[in-house]
């Protein structure tokens, strides 16, 4: 272990070095090296191809020793084309991949315009098979089958078409350009198979079911099995059970008394989810609360730059795994100049929470396998209006994990009940707003003199004699660069009373910052494009700005490996 060294300065004078009164010579020499600066963010440990266009994650999936992860993927540019094609990476540990052909390219009259998303399900047999969207000749989004064409081989690099494509073409009600992206399927009681697609019809989001006895004829069900008002079209939707007392995963299928289940949609930018009763007679399935709206009260996988996402049960180690599109916060014409676009997120362990009210997300643990160069310390008091350098890691590529002391709950102010958005309040209430409990926390991907700088940070408040954590991912000053996407991203935690302490972990890779608050809770993703050199250049500290001194219980941090095919 390494020693740890600290260095406290002025909050005031760095946390408002917000970048205005920087002079022209200043930002110009920011600008330096502007070729090495548009490779540079390139994320280390989170998959991406080589170049040029990534999105939507398809049908993850565990076969004869090898993760294999699909995804849409422009193979002639690094900006979105309608005609896309369905990426194949292969890892041991989730971790290091191996890029190979792309698995499915349109070719064919039901997807000669585009192979769209879809999912993998495996077939009694241990046989893989893939339902995905098609865009035919007609600009019609259609549902087609795919096959491997050597099940012998682990790598599973060809496909093969159903001759007898599509199998499912639009319903009644649903706009042609509006039926897409198949769930992974899931057999009931009576043998038959269920699948969901998303789509709009008669202008309600929905996650339209059908049913078949061999995979291959599709039953429309006369209702959906659940649907969202005044949230427009779904994409990407997601069905599958969690347990109600264990971390363990749950394979599509199951279906038992300690269980809960998980819809989740894809809309308006966000991943929304809802957990309720599935009742499989009748296909209906029924949410413990109010639903899916698209307001700010629904749950997210991820209240930062997150969507697309896609859950696969792990055979191996029983766990259920949930991935996501992280897409960039630059321009089309910087994408352009860098020849690469989109990363997926680092895998992430889902369960339901022990309120059963809400689900967790964590890394997998073959991320901490990455891991050297750890420094750590504990019981540090942080005064108030204070700031403090962590050393001894590399703070472009660093995973670092934190805990605080909670407050007494009379010491705390009160949440005012107009405060009903925390993205407004993370906005309106920026890192640099002092109050008496936070703002505290982490800035991450931050110049020497935090002209540029990410402040991933609490705020604590109470509510009917419970805390109420604000988390906060502030990114209006993270570059100097003009025409970033600098929005601010906030997400509320609720916690007992008698809590002792809140947790922030935040996994940083270059451009992109992923944040864990209280062991998973909340999620924040974050992409940032500052303009100094990363290896050099990029610095982390751990700061207050209320009025009250906080103790940090504990800070581990650690270096981060580059992994195999980055």
């Amino acid at each position: 272990m390494k020693a740890f060294v600290f260095c406290v300065v002025s909050l005031y004078c760095v946390l408002h070095s917000n970048g205005n009164d920087v002079h022209d010579t200043h930002v110009a020499s920011l600008y330096r090296d502007q070729a090495v600066k548009t490779s540079q963010g390139k994320p280390s440990f989170h998959l991406r191809p080589p170049n040029n266009w990534m999105n939507d994650p398809n049908g993850p999936v565990y076969y004869k020793g090898l993760y294999h992860l699909f995804y849409q993927y422009n193979p002639k540019g690094s900006v979105f084309n309608i005609k896309m094609s369905w990426g194949h990476s292969v890892s041991h540990d989730l971790i290091n991949w191996i890029h190979l052909n792309n698995a499915l390219v349109p070719t064919e009259p039901f997807d000669i315009k585009g192979c769209w998303s879809g999912s993998v399900t495996i077939l009694p047999g241990n046989k893989p098979v893939v339902l995905y969207t098609g865009i035919n000749s007609k600009n019609q989004q259609v549902q087609n089958l795919a096959t491997p064409k050597n099940l012998s081989d682990p790598f599973l690099k060809e496909w093969v078409k159903y001759v007898g494509n599509p199998l499912i073409t639009p319903p009644q009600g649903v706009q042609r350009d509006k039926f897409r992206d198949p769930s992974t399927a899931w057999k009931g009681k009576d043998g038959n198979w269920r699948v969901v697609i998303g789509g709009l019809r008669n202008n309600l989001g929905v996650a339209i079911l059908y049913r078949s006895k061999d995979f291959i004829h599709w039953i429309l069900h006369d209702d959906p099995l659940y649907f969202g008002v005044d949230t427009g079209v779904w994409e990407c939707p997601d069905f599958y059970p969690v347990s109600a007392n264990s971390r363990s995963g749950l394979e599509n299928s199951a279906n038992g008394k300690n269980q809960k289940y998980v819809v989740k949609a894809s809309f308006q930018g966000h991943d929304y989810y809802t957990l309720g009763r599935y009742d499989p007679f009748k296909e209906k399935f029924t949410p413990d609360g109010k639903g899916l709206t698209g307001s700010s009260s629904d749950l997210r996988y991820d209240y930062g730059k997150f969507y697309a996402s896609k859950t696969f049960f792990d055979t191996v180690k029983k766990r259920r795994i949930l991935w996501g599109w992280v897409p960039e916060s630059d321009s089309s014409s910087y994408d352009v100049k860098k020849g690469w676009a989109g990363i997926q997120s680092i895998p992430r362990q889902v369960y339901l929470s022990k309120t059963r009210r809400q689900l967790v997300q964590w890394p997998v643990a073959e991320t901490e396998k990455l891991r050297h160069n750890h420094v750590s310390f504990y019981d540090k008091k942080l005064k108030g209006k204070s700031i403090f350098e962590v050393t001894g890691v590399t703070a472009s590529q660093v995973d670092i994990q934190l805990s605080f002391n909670l407050p007494k709950i009379e010491e705390v102010e009160a949440l005012d009940p107009k405060w009903d958005d925390p993205q407004t309040l993370c906005t309106t209430k920026p890192a640099n707003y002092s109050g008496r409990v936070g703002p505290f926390g982490l800035l991450v991907i931050a110049s020497q003199d935090l002209t540029e700088q990410t402040a991933v940070f609490f705020r604590v408040f109470k509510d009917n004699q419970q805390f109420v954590v604000l988390m906060c991912s502030d990114q209006s000053r993270s570059s100097v660069m003009q025409g970033t996407d600098k929005t601010t991203y906030g997400a509320f935690i609720h916690m007992d009373h008698e809590d002792e302490m809140i947790s922030l972990r935040s996994l940083v890779d270059h451009s992109v910052v992923e944040s864990f608050g209280a062991d998973g809770i909340a999620c924040i993703t974050a992409r940032v494009y500052p303009q100094f050199h990363f290896k050099t250049e990029a610095y982390i500290y751990v700061f207050n700005n209320g009025s009250r001194d906080i103790v940090i219980k504990t800070l581990d941090a650690w270096s981060i490996k580059k992994v195999d095919g980055n």
